[in-house]
């Protein structure tokens, strides 16, 4: 049986990728393996940080029991948790839910897309401004599809054009869906709407983070 340190779990809007807006039952795991400088959840990747022991049978029945059907696994950094494949089979066959992971971008997510198609991921590119750049997996952009996301939190003009060449260089805009957002109190929202249109970014969408505009942007639990 596969037992998973869970950060914090909870039911809310997503707030960001594909489904923001909708409801969602979130599953925090602790640890993460990069450390970037605008991280809004670097209390859960402490090696100290508070957590409760889950089997992935007991996280199945608290999604489950809260009714919602998307469920978003999250950290932390959910794919270097142990035998998170096995919870990921577990829930992909579950044809009621759909569980999209957020992940950072540095995993290679080859492994995990060829367990199942009823899995979405959504990819952190990790922009100069974070200081993780270095440690982005490009090759996780041979697997993702329409059901994918790419996401780019961009703090400065530098990171939007970075953003920007990524994009086109690996036709993002054509495979998946993607999107860019501001560091929170980093940069002017109206900025990248200008840049978007300054370099004609079709197919992108700026999306601000919800759930830091309906909430403090420091509330847990969101």
């Amino acid at each position: 049986m596969a037992k998973f340190k869970v950060a914090e779990r909870f039911v809310s809007i997503n707030g960001e990728s594909v489904k923001a807006g909708e409801l969602a039952v979130f599953i925090r795991f602790t640890g993460c393996n990069l450390n970037c400088s605008y991280c809004d959840t670097k209390w859960a990747n402490e090696a100290d940080a508070p957590y409760e022991e889950l089997t992935d049978e007991e996280i199945y029945d608290y999604i489950k029991r809260t009714g919602v059907r998307n469920v978003t696994l999250t950290g932390g950094e959910p794919l270097i948790q142990k035998d998170i494949d096995k919870l990921l089979l577990m829930l992909a066959m579950d044809e009621e839910l759909q569980v999209e992971v957020e992940t950072n971008g540095s995993v290679d997510i080859a492994e995990f897309k060829a367990l199942t198609d009823r899995v979405a991921f959504t990819l952190d590119y990790k922009l100069l401004g974070s200081g993780m750049e270095s440690n982005m997996c490009f090759s996780n952009y041979n697997y993702i599809d329409k059901k994918d996301a790419v996401k780019f939190v961009s703090g400065s003009i530098k990171d939007l054009e970075t953003a920007r060449d990524i994009i086109h260089e690996w036709a993002l805009d054509i495979k998946s869906n993607v999107y860019i957002s501001p560091v929170y109190g980093k940069i002017n929202p109206e900025d990248i709407v200008d840049f978007m249109i300054e370099n004609e970014m079709n197919g992108v969408k700026l999306q601000l983070q919800l759930h830091k505009y309906i909430w403090d942007p420091e509330m847990r639990g969101v």
